[in-house]
């Protein structure tokens, strides 16, 4: 199509003033373009905006950690100790972006229709997070199960909602109800089922100091609390081989 000077372009549709283009084509298709510019310019803005928040935030961390190391003792002033105050800031600042982080940012356009009606399961993936009451690490593994209702997500997706609730101070079952509630909320599914076997460091290195234990949280929804059989399957295809 070539195209003329606005002006002459101009004229009625649905009552209003508007260029010949968009009277043959309707509003849709710009309407459309211009949700998903704005929803990658919402995005980007809120990225930006978190990283000027982290930035600006970095000097009370720093000195709040140069304080806790004098406060043990140490020498701040030695090499070894130089940038340790800020390295320490940007670590927690990593370790604790999940509160920045929502299931939106991350499913985006991650859910199909799909007329699979079968039990979908992800099982062993990774998961560090901290705990809120020590501020020393817990890890282990995270199995996850969802029976769909028409709807299915990418399975990578799963693991990046695992990523969000974890990389915030947490306990591990608040952790597993709110990986659950998640899937839950977004997919609607017949039922979730979510297991976390997690070693953790306040009992391995310090109070009772027992090197083999494992704490293991359960979450189950739908489906998988009221059916006994849907929660057998589901234990039994996430146990270790």
């Amino acid at each position: 199509m070539e195209y003329q000077k606005a002006a002459e372009l101009n004229g009625l549709c649905n009552g209003k003033i508007v260029t010949e283009y968009l009277c043959r084509n309707g509003f849709s298709e710009l309407t459309e373009n211009f949700d998903t510019k704005k929803v990658a310019v919402q995005h980007k803005n809120e990225t930006s905006r978190k990283e000027a928040e982290d930035e600006s935030r970095l000097p009370a961390l720093e000195a709040a950690y140069t304080t806790i190391l004098q406060g043990l003792g140490e020498n701040t002033d030695r090499q070894g100790l130089l940038k340790t105050p800020l390295r320490a800031a940007k670590a927690m600042q990593f370790l604790t972006k999940g509160y920045h982080e929502t299931i939106f940012d991350v499913l985006n356009d991650a859910i199909f229709d799909e007329d699979h009606e079968e039990l979908v399961i992800v099982k062993d993936i990774d998961m560090f997070s901290l705990c809120e009451h020590h501020l020393v690490p817990f890890f282990g593994k995270v199995h996850i199960g969802y029976l769909p209702s028409k709807k299915v997500v990418g399975l990578s997706k799963l693991a990046r909602i695992v990523e969000i609730y974890s990389r915030r101070l947490q306990v591990q079952e608040r952790l597993t109800k709110q990986i659950a509630m998640a899937i839950s909320e977004a997919l609607q599914p017949v039922g979730v089922a979510v297991v976390i076997e997690a070693a953790h460091m306040c009992m391995v290195m310090r109070g009772v100091q027992k090197m083999n234990s494992r704490t293991v949280t359960s979450a189950m929804l739908g489906v998988f609390r009221e059916d006994p059989k849907a929660r057998e399957e589901f234990l039994a295809l996430t146990k270790s081989a």
